[in-house]
């Protein structure tokens, strides 16, 4: 995806691109299981969005989870560009990150079981990059707005770096906070590896189990 741009320092003020007023065009509905892709959704339904590298592979690890999560979608958060487009975010000059939205059910599917797929899906120790992902766009992050599952999800990240830290890995990189609006991916991006199922995803973990939520320790 791109690996030619490789910027690592977010950008200036001064070098922000301006974007444009209105949204990108994206697809209805989820590819997958048909759901509609920017809702509305059930009530009940919570979001989260989460950035752990080039988020092709980061979309199938949550969808992947089942009936628990009602859509995901791709997109861009923690930036300034408003509707920015892929190039646009692959350039570094809009400050966003490659995202995966998830909405799920949080009796069917606890926050913690998202939280433990995160961690255990990326390394989140590798700062403005993911293996040979390299760039602003690819940085570790947990992006909401609900104090509580803010607070969950910074109590996972001192238990998963005790974990990381056991097993030789220098300190979390991760950014969790408010993310500011979430722009959706244009269309052919949104579940890119159901549509494509030999394409491109460099994920890759580090092999430590996440300890949230199982109530073991990590292995």
């Amino acid at each position: 995806m791109l690996f030619f741009r490789k910027r690592a320092e977010m950008p200036a003020p001064d070098q922000i691109l301006p974007g444009r007023p209105t949204p990108l065009p994206t697809a209805d509905r989820h590819f997958v299981n048909g759901h509609p892709l920017k809702g509305p959704y059930p009530p009940g339904i919570e979001t989260v969005v989460f950035g752990l590298g080039c988020f092709w592979g980061a979309e199938r690890k949550f969808w992947q989870l089942g009936d628990g999560v009602f859509v995901t979608a791709v997109g861009y958060a923690a930036g300034t560009t408003p509707n920015p487009t892929y190039e646009e975010v692959c350039s570094g000059m809009t400050g966003h990150n490659e995202v995966v939205l998830v909405a799920y059910d949080p009796a069917a599917m606890p926050f913690a079981s998202l939280l433990k797929t995160f961690w255990e899906s990326h390394d989140p120790t590798q700062g403005m990059r993911q293996g040979n992902d390299v760039g602003t766009q690819y940085r570790s992050g947990i992006y909401l707005s609900d104090a509580t599952r803010l607070a969950e999800a910074e109590a996972s990240r001192e238990a998963y770096g005790g974990a990381l830290k056991a097993r030789g890995f220098g300190p979390i990189t991760t950014e969790i906070r408010d993310g500011g609006p979430f722009y959706f991916a244009e269309e052919y991006h949104q579940q890119y590896l159901a549509k494509n199922p030999g394409g491109y995803c460099g994920l890759g973990g580090t092999g430590v189990s996440c300890p949230v939520g199982v109530g073991v320790a990590a292995e």
